[in-house]
């Protein structure tokens, strides 16, 4: 009985020596793309130790790497060429961005997640391209990329909504290209997908960020009224009283094409101030207000 008693006095001692080391122990600090308790982006492990796993956490997303061949169709799709400037929203490990300056374009990065940007650098600078290609640890939602002239994202469909209003504002022209996932009701402009085999994640979208052209415009022929949803036009062109059914009208960019009264009419939306032909001829019109 004395030495069931001592037993039972001995395994209690070390349960409550292990209770008071847990309660007193160091948290555990959090992993790389999650939010530490201050809202800032967690420190970096080291380099050296950092590998990613497709299907890891992040912010807003898990990462997947992109397909080598879908990133080249989504560069080729939206035109990009020395003289753009491509940014990468969620740029996990910097291929897009570092695919885009081997073929001499300025790209910029920006992920959440402090491990991928050091990776990628380390990348850029493996393939001999960190002058033109550059990453930066920040949150997509708060950073300003109006100044890209090529827009890429492997975003989730709300997100790249949530993203949607500020694309819009962006200058006319502009491409955005998406991975996999659309932009709700705003139709792509173009699509490609990866040849042979692929089984996931082997369509992209592009999207030329329209002028604004609704209004009323005041032509030499008459009076144009357009009304616009992203790139697609409709409207009427009041000549001498007798409106006019618009047709064929859309834009593209800040080109702007539409059919009335059998006349095709092409040009340029700059601001207030339309300019272009029809039927060869050179017109210039004014938005009402303007």
């Amino acid at each position: 009985m004395k030495q069931q008693s001592l037993a039972k006095a001995c395994i209690l001692s070390v349960l409550l020596m292990g209770s008071a080391a847990a309660q007193t122990a160091a948290p555990t600090p959090p992993t790389a793309g999650t939010p530490s308790a201050t809202g800032t982006p967690p420190a970096a492990s080291p380099p050296s130790t950092f590998t990613p796993t497709s299907g890891q956490s992040g912010k807003d997303v898990v990462w997947v790497p992109t397909q080598q061949a879908l990133v080249d169709g989504m560069l080729d799709m939206a035109g990009a060429k020395p003289g753009d400037y491509v940014i990468d929203l969620g740029s996990g490990d910097g291929r897009t961005v570092i695919t885009a300056a081997k073929r001499g374009i300025r790209a910029l990065g920006v992920e959440y997640n402090a491990d991928m940007v050091t990776l990628s650098r380390r990348a850029a600078e493996a393939e001999g391209v960190s002058k033109l290609a550059q990453f930066v640890e920040g949150d997509i939602f708060k950073t300003d990329f109006s100044e890209a002239t090529v827009l890429t994202l492997f975003l989730l469909p709300n997100l790249n909504q949530r993203l949607r209003p500020d694309i819009l504002k962006m200058k006319p022209g502009t491409r955005v290209v998406s991975n996999t996932f659309d932009m709700g009701d705003w139709t792509a402009d173009n699509t490609f997908s990866t040849p042979g085999s692929c089984t996931s994640f082997c369509r992209a979208y592009l999207w030329i960020v329209p002028a604004n052209a609704a209004g009323t415009w005041r032509l030499p022929e008459g009076e144009l009224t357009l009304t616009q949803t992203y790139q697609t036009l409709a409207g009427t062109l009041n000549q001498s009283g007798k409106e006019v059914p618009v047709s064929d009208a859309k834009m593209k960019g800040a080109e702007i094409t539409f059919t009335a009264g059998g006349r095709q009419y092409t040009g340029l939306v700059e601001g207030d101030r339309m300019r272009g032909k029809v039927d060869g001829q050179d017109f210039i019109a004014a938005r009402s207000g303007g």
